[in-house]
């Protein structure tokens, strides 16, 4: 089996990795195991940086805040604010004080900085406006989506003022307090307030859909592009915020597949731009059913992954990594038997599989799942092969 295995293994760079596929992918998604991994991130660097330079992508998206993201977005093609400003405030969940993602984001400004507008990489981020213990306020989203309305359509197609919003709105706090993801009394979600907000946010985007053939005539693409992700983030987070409200023991399971749908409403939204390189923890971007426990309690929910393979077929290709060891978290020597155990027989330190070779090397017997000593990484399930394009293998990844 060894011989075979060494037959599959590749360098991971973006000839080997397009070659994966029968046409280059729209949206090519690198995942990962774990977050926080610098290691793992300057893979990602590297192979974003060769797949503009050598192939003609021109967005890199992340498992951050859709929202923050513009101000990453506007640093990078314009200039707007500084470095420091962009990592500071365009990421979510503590990203931006990542050394690797400083260096992503300087790389990018300085390969836009001599380049024609045309030309720019660009920033997304695909989360909705989300952190772990909760959710935004809809104020930002929905107030933005009402201004561009009102700017450019008459007055009298508005659902509502933005008096009418601010009220209902209320204090952001009641929307933003951490205590609400454990105890779903506290959520105003389903409010009456938070019910005509709902309504309002359809109406809003309904308007700027049907408005279409005007705004495109008065609207700068990049305006239209802004706008709206501000209407699928309105209606998203108050989508979230109304799951957050839910009683029910599918709670959780709806909270986690109400996130992946605002993934990937992002996503396709990235995919209209043209060849993007996506990157996300595995189990978002996974063709299969995500799984997870919380509580004691199996959660399941379709993520991103799967709902925009199901809507982009061949035009989205998936590359999963998995490690060795991370020995700093716990993460040992892998099981011989597991598929991590296995690639660990390969040389080098790094190396990229065609999965369905990789399949067709172990023959009929799946290798066994590896457990997972540290909550924070999640070995790849051996059973998700067959929906797997690639594999990008790290033998270890060190502390940084």
């Amino acid at each position: 089996m060894a011989t075979d295995l060494k037959e599959t293994a590749l360098a991971v760079e973006p000839s080997a990795v397009l070659g994966l596929f029968a046409a280059r992918p729209r949206l090519l998604a690198l995942g990962e195991p774990t977050h926080g991994e610098d290691a793992l991130l300057d893979v990602r660097n590297e192979l974003f940086r060769r797949l503009v330079e050598e192939e003609g992508y021109r967005t890199v998206a992340m498992e951050t805040d859709c929202l923050k993201g513009l101000i990453v977005d506007d640093y990078v093609t314009t200039g707007t604010g500084t470095l420091d400003e962009a990592m500071e405030h365009g990421f979510s969940h503590g990203w931006g004080a990542s050394p690797a993602n400083r260096d992503l984001v300087r790389w990018m400004r300085a390969h836009n900085a001599k380049r024609p507008a045309p030309e720019a990489v660009r920033f997304a981020g695909i989360d909705g406006p989300l952190e772990t213990e909760g959710a935004a306020s809809p104020r930002q989203a929905l107030t933005a989506l009402h201004g561009h309305l009102a700017a450019h359509v008459d007055a009298e197609l508005l659902p509502c003022t933005r008096d009418t919003l601010d009220r209902l709105l209320g204090d952001d706090d009641r929307w933003t307090d951490p205590a609400v993801m454990w105890d779903a009394s506290l959520s105003v979600g389903r409010s009456d307030d938070a019910a005509r907000l709902r309504l309002l946010a359809d109406d809003l985007a309904a308007l700027l859909e049907t408005q279409a053939p005007h705004l495109a005539a008065a609207v700068p693409p990049g305006d239209r592009e802004r706008v709206a992700l501000y209407a699928r983030s309105a209606v998203g987070l108050l989508r979230y915020h109304a799951a957050m409200a839910d009683t029910s023991p599918a709670r959780l399971s709806r909270l986690l597949g109400v996130r992946d749908q605002m993934m990937a409403h992002n996503l396709l939204a990235v995919a209209d731009r043209g060849p993007a390189l996506v990157h996300a923890h595995n189990s978002h971007l996974q063709r299969e059913r995500s799984t997870t426990r919380m509580n004691g309690a199996p959660l399941h929910w379709w993520s991103a992954g799967a709902l925009v393979s199901t809507r982009l077929g061949a035009d989205y290709g998936f590359v999963a990594t998995a490690l060795g060891t991370l020995r700093h978290r716990g993460v040992d020597a892998p099981p011989p038997d597991s598929l991590e155990g296995i690639l660990s027989q390969l040389p080098g330190d790094r190396c990229l599989l065609d999965a369905p070779r990789l399949a067709a090397a172990l023959g009929p017997a799946t290798p066994a799942p590896r457990p997972s000593p540290w909550f924070g990484y999640a070995p790849l399930d051996p059973a998700h092969l067959p929906a797997i394009d690639g594999i990008v293998f790290l033998r270890d990844v060190p502390r940084r």
